[in-house]
């Protein structure tokens, strides 16, 4: 396969820029999901390194050839699009092998090759219809076997599942993981859903505005936000926040109103006096038993899911969310304490947005390293 290099990329359109200096590293054999908004820029990044946008500055290597002056058919990409361009007029088989026939294979062994990858993608049975007499899921699985009959360098994807309901979607992200693995692809997967994001990537690179604001692997993501957008972006129900001021003499967080969390001692390091943001997921954090110490708040309302709840509180006016498997009745208005361990307590500048416990875990993990 091959790995991809994005160096000082930039696109504009006349003099609105909207991808600024990206860099990126995308390794042989990678599944990357890049993940954001709508207007973030990630489909015009994808496109770029297809060669169906040109690029305004900076450069696209695709293993080791700087592909920038390339048509998009010599790149050794293969686009999987959201609204999955078929042919309408042809057959499943005929889509799959039309690049066969266009580049001249004998129709013996295109046919071969057809029915051999429409069967890895379970299409088998269904050669002889056409776009029109197949589901969503189906014209999906036909445009992944018409990209993967070419046996590309490079998959892209861009947004594919989004026009499928729920379940359907569940099962194509399983479909494309399976594909990938087995054909030990370099996969790059553009899309606005965390949850795809989470559970096909091999590194996530989060996007805002035309930049990118953390690369990494779901876990490091997750667990160590670099920024608020990202710390807001990913997580569901999102992460909550609440202003505050570090104490270092305390080691503790000072909320509006007085209320104080205990923080790691790496974290407060060096920061006394800081204005912050207090990041706490709602899944960290729980409802205290009667006399416990912690966060007070008051109940807002309730969301029942099931297997749990989604609590909404009030601290100082500002809402905290908790998601518990306890099921227990409050009142509106009713007092309530929340416990909150120091590991769960994430804190962002409040002027650069930046993490300080992503620094602090990241310069622990470098001490262990080298110890």
């Amino acid at each position: 396969m091959a790995d991809i290099s994005i160096r000082s990329v930039r696109k504009a359109y006349g003099k609105d820029e909207v991808v600024h200096g990206v860099d990126l590293d995308i390794y042989d054999g990678e599944f990357i999901v890049i993940l954001g908004p709508s207007g973030c820029g990630k489909s015009t990044l994808l496109r770029m390194i297809a060669g169906l946008e040109e690029i305004t500055a900076g450069e696209v290597a695709i293993a080791g050839q700087v592909v920038n002056q390339m048509e998009p058919r010599e790149r050794g990409c293969a686009m999987v699009f959201q609204n999955y361009a078929l042919y309408p007029h042809m057959t499943v088989a005929e889509n799959i092998g039309y690049a066969l026939k266009v580049a001249g294979m004998a129709k013996a062994e295109r046919i071969a090759r057809v029915t051999q990858v429409a069967t890895s993608v379970g299409l088998d049975g269904m050669l002889d219809r056409k776009p029109g007499q197949l589901s969503g899921g189906q014209r999906q699985r036909v445009a992944m076997a018409r990209a993967i009959i070419r046996e590309p360098r490079v998959f892209l994807f861009d947004e594919p599942l989004s026009n499928l309901d729920a379940k359907l979607r569940v099962q194509m992200r399983h479909e494309i993981r399976r594909i990938h693995n087995r054909i030990a692809a370099t996969s790059v997967f553009v899309t606005h859903d965390q949850h795809e994001g989470m559970t096909l990537a091999d590194r996530m690179v989060i996007m805002n505005k035309g930049t990118i604001e953390q690369v990494g692997t779901p876990e490091e993501v997750y667990d160590h936000p670099a920024t608020t957008y990202v710390a807001g972006f990913i997580g569901s129900p999102a992460m909550n926040f609440l202003p505050g001021r570090i104490s270092t003499a305390g080691r503790a967080v000072v909320l509006e109103g007085g209320a104080r969390l205990d923080i790691s001692a790496a974290a407060a390091l060096g920061h006394d006096g800081l204005l912050v943001q207090v990041g706490l997921r709602p899944e960290q954090i729980a409802i205290a038993a009667p006399g416990q110490s912690g966060l007070p708040v008051r109940f807002d309302f309730a969301e029942e899911l099931g297997s749990g709840r989604l609590y909404h509180f009030l601290h100082e006016d500002l809402p905290v969310t908790v998601h518990s498997d306890e099921k227990r009745r409050f009142a509106p208005g009713e007092p309530a304490t929340l416990t909150v361990p120091p590991v769960a307590v994430h804190l962002f500048d409040a002027q650069t947005t930046q993490s300080l416990t992503a620094a602090a875990a990241l310069a622990e993990a470098r001490a262990r390293v080298n110890a």
